[in-house]
C-alpha cells in the first residue's frame, strides 16, 4: 500500500495522544474530591502506605515511552524532538492493542557532555528515567542506539522496581522466537537441532541471539558489517565477544551454507539468492531490515523454486510480518496486572510461545476478512499471528502474567482462571 506524504502529515496534525479523564468533574463536590481539600487524604494514605500508589493513581496502567532520539526507526540519530511522532505512535499502539496508557517521554541533554547531539550518555538517561519513575508502572525504552541501550536497560532494570523493557532489543526477539518455534514444527526439527545465522549485531540481533539460546538453540553464528563474529577476531568486546564463535566461516554467505535459519536485522539487499540456495533443506529466511529486507521474497522464491521454505520480513505487504506490536502491548499488560518488578526471560519466552500457539489455531472470520488476499492458515506463509487478532490480548497477556507469578517477580499474584475471565471480559468490552 502506497502511503502519501500529505496523508501522513494530515493524520498527525495536532498529535496522536491526549488526556483522557477517568473520573467525572461535574461540579463543586467532584472538584473537592479531585483536588483540594479531598486529595489531601489520598496524599496522606500514600505517604503511610507507599504500595497504595497503585490503588489511588494512574501508575498501575501507565507506561513511559522514553527515547533520546539516537536511533529513530531506520532513520538514525535525529534527536529527541524528532522522535516524538514515533513515541506518540507507540502510545497509540499500547492503548489500541493492550489497553495500556502509554505516554511519550523524549529526553534532551542526555548525550555526552549534556549536549543534544552526539553519542548517548547512559548515566544521563538513567538519571532522567529514575527521576520520573514514581509516576509510571513501567518503562518502555525506545529508539536508543547501541551499545548504550544495553547498559541503560540492564542498570535501570536492576535499580527500579517496575518493568523496564527496551522494545528495539526484546520486541523483535520475542516475535522472532515465536516464528522460529513454529518453523521448527513445520520442518519437524527440534530447536536444539537448528543452525541459525544472524546478520546484524545491534540491539535486536544480540537479543534475538539470547532469546534463541534461552529456548534451546545451540548453534548461532552472528555476523556484522565485518563478517562473522569469530573468537579470533581482534578488537571484540562486550556482547560481541560474549556471542563470538569458533568457526572457519568468515562471511555471512560462508555461515549460511547448511544453515536452517537466516535472521536478518541489518541492511537492504545484502544477501544473494545463491547464498539462500546453499542453506539446508526447508530453510527459514527472516529478512527483517526495514523498509527493504536483506533479500526480497521474490528473489527467494525464484532461488528455491518448488522446495518448501519459510519467508518473513518486517513489512506488512508480505506474509509473515515480524511486527513488534505483537509483543510489547501484551507483555506490559500481563506485567502491569500482576505488578511485576521486571520483565524477565521467562515472561518473554512465555509471550513468544503464546504467540506461536495462537498462529496454529484456526483464524477467526473477522481477522481473515481484514486480509482478503491471504489465506490465514498455519503453514509456511502463516507462522505469526496478525496484530488485529483479538485473541492475543487474552492469550499473550495471560501467559506473561502466569510466567511472572511462577518466576517469583509478581507482587500481586492472581487466580489464573479468574484473571483469564477478566481479560476475556475486558476484551469483549473493548468492542
Amino acid at each position: 500500500m502506497a502511503i502519501q506524504r500529505d496523508a501522513v502529515l494530515k493524520y498527525h496534525d495536532g498529535g496522536k495522544v491526549g488526556l483522557r479523564m477517568t473520573k467525572p468533574l461535574r461540579g463543586k463536590e467532584d472538584l473537592c474530591l479531585a483536588y483540594t481539600p479531598g486529595v489531601a487524604e489520598v496524599v496522606k494514605e500514600i505517604a503511610r502506605h507507599p504500595g497504595s500508589i497503585y490503588d489511588y493513581t494512574a501508575k498501575r496502567n501507565l507506561v513511559a515511552v522514553v527515547s533520546d532520539g539516537t536511533a529513530i526507526l531506520g532513520l538514525g540519530d535525529l534527536g529527541a524532538e524528532a522522535s516524538i511522532p514515533v513515541m506518540e505512535g507507540k502510545a497509540v499502539l499500547f492503548k489500541a492493542f493492550g489497553d495500556v496508557d502509554g505516554w511519550p517521554v523524549p529526553v534532551n541533554h542526555c548525550r555526552q557532555g549534556g549536549a543534544n547531539t552526539g553519542p548517548t550518555d547512559p548515566q544521563r538517561v538513567i538519571d532522567a528515567v529514575c527521576a520520573m519513575a514514581p509516576m509510571f508502572g513501567g518503562i518502555n525504552l525506545e529508539d536508543i542506539a547501541a551499545p548504550a541501550c544495553f547498559e541503560i536497560e540492564d542498570r535501570l532494570d536492576a535499580m527500579l522496581d517496575i518493568p523496564v523493557f527496551h522494545d528495539d532489543q526484546w520486541g523483535t526477539a520475542v516475535i522472532t522466537l515465536a516464528a522460529v518455534q513454529n518453523y521448527a514444527r513445520l520442518c519437524s526439527r527440534a530447536m536444539a537441532e537448528l543452525r541459525v545465522v544472524i546478520n546484524g549485531a545491534g540491539a535486536a540481533g544480540m537479543r534475538i541471539c539470547e532469546m534463541l539460546k534461552a529456548d534451546g538453540v545451540a548453534s548461532v553464528v552472528m555476523c556484522d558489517s565485518k563478517g562473522v563474529i569469530r573468537r579470533d577476531r581482534k578488537g571484540l568486546g562486550g556482547k560481541k565477544l560474549e556471542h563470538a564463535v569458533d568457526t572457519d566461516a568468515r562471511t555471512v554467505g560462508d555461515a549460511m551454507r547448511g544453515a536452517h535459519v537466516f535472521v536478518g536485522v541489518s541492511a537492504a539487499d545484502c544477501i544473494r539468492p545463491e547464498e539462500v540456495k546453499a542453506m539446508a533443506s526447508y530453510p527459514a529466511i527472516l529478512a527483517m531490515a526495514n523498509p527493504d529486507p536483506e533479500i526480497r521474497p521474490e528473489l527467494v522464491a525464484a532461488a528455491l523454486g518448488a522446495q518448501p521454505y519459510v519467508m518473513a520480513t518486517g513489512r506488512s505487504d508480505y506474509a509473515n510480518q515480524v511486527n513488534n506490536v505483537l509483543g510489547f502491548p501484551f507483555l506490559f499488560r500481563g506485567a502491569l496486572d500482576v505488578r511485576a518488578s521486571t520483565v524477565n526471560i521467562a515472561m518473554k519466552k512465555a509471550a513468544a510461545t503464546a504467540l506461536a500457539e495462537v498462529a496454529r489455531r484456526p483464524v477467526p472470520d473477522a481477522v481473515q476478512a481484514m486480509y482478503p488476499g491471504e489465506k490465514l492458515e498455519f503453514g509456511p506463509a502463516y507462522i505469526i499471528p496478525k496484530p488485529f487478532d483479538r485473541r492475543l490480548f487474552v492469550e499473550v497477556s495471560h501467559a506473561v502474567a502466569v510466567a511472572a507469578v511462577k518466576s517469583g517477580v509478581a507482587r500481586s499474584p492472581v487466580d489464573f482462571d479468574v484473571y483469564r475471565r477478566e481479560l476475556e471480559a475486558r476484551n469483549q468490552a473493548r468492542g
